[in-house]
């Protein structure tokens, strides 16, 4: 059987048990510290919570350390490492080639999408390096990810499959780094990819100004999961440690049911974790926040995939507007609004503006705010008020079916509970007597064993088995239930085994001889590993240098030709160089046309460049 996983997001505890209850069959949540959302650290005591909490349903949990490691980091690092596993983590996500060479206790390593995992060839050795799992790269194509897959078949492979895109190869981004102290690669990225650049030509002269040129889409692929299933992906991750609560139940229930519709309909693929969840809404990504559903290059490079007049989510698309005035408008389109909507569009001025809507009647709202608002505008939802509320009120609920059987003596009286992979018994000695309403007293039974109340546990169905029908007190059964519940409870968390992490492969080597300070090898362990593996000439990383002016800062399989309809192959109107100024900085762009790719290189400051 071919196991399926559905891996969310986790902020920390609150959204973590959201996540499990809405279908998770994983989380992947931040360390204390040393993960690549810094502003997102959960404490090694909820992170034990959250495992305890996880664990019932055999949902794991991973967690990010997925930073760039200084060198008088490494002791303290390995000893957070350490607490994290105790706390239960099944798996340490990492960037850093150091926690290969740390003393860690023996749970898994997963190689994080930061360590540019695009390559057949990376693929084997991280894997030979005691990796038992690869997150992809995101620009990966179909065919990409299943020759990778089949070159490490023992190797889990997990791609992202929904939320925000990193414009850069991941870990190969240095752009944030390049404007000032804040650096991607150690959990501080500023978003440089979604700031506003003007497109210069050879001469500085602008040919657009103040667009976000590198921002592109969010990924959306919830209906390319079976295509990447038969790729060779057995774990599909949703982007979004910093969303909301309404984000993680709406994302994480609509991927639960599209991949619970293909292992409905398919017999050679299992769900790795067990339990129903009853969402008590119907999930909906068009709700959510999204810069726009993208494929980005799931089937090779291609355009349509920026979003150049804004990097912020403008929603669901309701419609224009056919008559503005008098404090209100109407919409020319079928869409519902209501009070507490929230409106955006883009202003004559070209820039993203918002409003809230006080007062609505269905296709008529009263905007807080109607400046801008006039008739051929066309206006987005960027927050359903009805639908957040009810996903406020909807009671979300993960349960663990069981079958029971009931088998009462003369003298004796027993409960057997079974989840599938546990069975568990408890029993009463006493004297239960024949029972003068036979159906009521096997009705009793049923009803009374069947109530599990607020526990995690569901009885659809209660067997009963006596030779004749006999009374027992119904304060006798909820005692025995109770204790039955209880029993396959300590049973569950005793019976959860972690996965070992892999042994390294002596003596495989890396794949190149030489490292460049693109590579960001940032502390002796790291240089050390690499060592081992045959590397004979390491550069210091580029988060060590005091300037990255000079230095590809971007690599990417998106292209601003392309995107603009200028590509190079195709006789462009412009075929000269061409750059990005921002504030006072200028980076070129380089085209790499034989590999479909586009490169950033800083050139510092504009004053600078313009003599060049």
């Amino acid at each position: 059987m071919i196991p399926v996983e559905l891996l969310a997001p986790a902020k920390d505890y609150e959204h973590g048990c959201a996540a499990v209850d809405c279908g998770a069959d994983a989380l992947y949540v931040g360390a204390p510290s040393f993960g690549a959302r810094a502003g997102v650290p959960v404490s090694t005591t909820d992170i034990g919570r959250l495992c305890d909490y996880a664990h019932r349903f055999g949902v794991r949990v991973f967690v990010t350390m997925n930073t760039l490691l200084y060198e008088h980091e490494l002791r303290r690092a390995e000893s957070l490492a350490r607490q994290v596993c105790r706390a239960g983590a099944d798996a340490l996500i990492v960037q850093d080639a150091a926690f290969l060479r740390m003393d860690l206790p023996p749970v898994e390593l997963h190689a994080s999408t930061q360590m540019f995992n695009m390559d057949p060839r990376r693929a084997q050795f991280w894997a030979s390096a005691g990796f038992s799992r690869i997150v992809l790269e995101r620009a990966a194509t179909l065919r990409e990810i299943a020759t990778i897959a089949e070159s490490v078949p023992d190797t889990e492979i997990e791609a992202f499959v929904h939320g925000a895109v990193c414009v850069s190869y991941s870990g190969r981004c240095y752009m944030s780094r390049s404007l000032g102290p804040r650096s991607g690669n150690r959990g501080d990225c500023s978003q440089a990819c979604r700031l506003p650049y003007d497109l210069l030509d050879e001469r500085m002269h602008p040919l657009m100004r103040d667009k976000h040129l590198l921002s592109v889409c969010d990924l959306n692929l919830s209906d390319r999961i079976e295509a990447m299933i038969d790729s060779g992906v057995r774990s599909f991750k949703i982007e979004g440690r910093l969303k909301d609560m309404a984000y993680v139940r709406n994302i994480v229930g609509w991927y639960r049911r599209r991949i619970d519709d293909i292992l409905v309909r398919r017999d050679d693929l299992e769900r790795t974790s067990e339990g129903r969840s009853e969402l008590g809404f119907d999930p909906d990504p068009v709700k959510s926040f999204s810069r726009g559903a993208t494929s980005y290059f799931i089937d090779g490079p291609r355009r349509g995939v920026a979003s150049f007049d804004t990097p912020k989510a403008m929603g669901e698309p309701l419609g224009r507007v056919a008559e503005a005035g008098g404090g209100r408008f109407v919409l020319d389109g079928e869409a519902v609004l209501s009070a507490g909507d929230g409106i955006c569009f883009v202003a004559p001025s070209g820039r993203l503006a918002g409003t809230r809507l006080d007062r609505a009647e269905g296709r008529c709202g009263w905007p807080a705010k109607t400046e801008g608002i006039r008739p051929g505008t066309e206006l987005f939802r960027n927050r359903d008020h009805r639908f957040v509320s009810m996903l406020e009120r909807a009671r979300v609920q993960r349960t663990l079916p069981l079958s029971a059987c009931v088998t009462v003596r003369p003298q004796r009286l027993e409960l057997v509970l079974d989840d599938g992979w546990t069975t568990v018994a408890v029993g009463r000695e006493g004297r239960f007597d024949e029972a003068r309403n036979a159906e009521g007293a096997q009705e009793t039974i049923r009803t009374q064993i069947a109530k599990t109340g607020d526990t995690i546990y569901r009885i659809d169905a209660v067997r009963v088995s006596s030779d004749v029908p006999r009374f027992v007190p119904v304060s006798m059964l909820n005692d025995l239930r109770r204790e039955g519940l209880a029993k396959m409870a300590e049973a569950r968390v005793q019976g959860y085994v972690r996965r070992t992490r892999r042994p390294e492969t002596p003596g495989v080597p890396f794949p190149q001889s030489e490292l460049s300070g693109e590579e960001n090898v940032t502390n002796s362990l790291a240089e050390r590993f690499y060592r081992e593996h045959g590397v004979e000439r390491i550069e210091p990383g580029y988060d060590l240098s005091a300037s990255l002016e000079g230095k590809r800062v971007m690599r990417m399989r998106y292209c601003l030709r392309r995107e603009t309809g200028q590509c190079l192959r195709r006789n462009p109107a412009y075929k000269g160089r061409l750059f990005l100024g921002h504030d006072r900085y200028v980076y070129e762009l380089l085209f790499e046309c034989d590999r479909c790719e586009m490169s950033v290189v800083c050139r510092g400051e504009r004053e600078k460049t313009n003599g060049r």
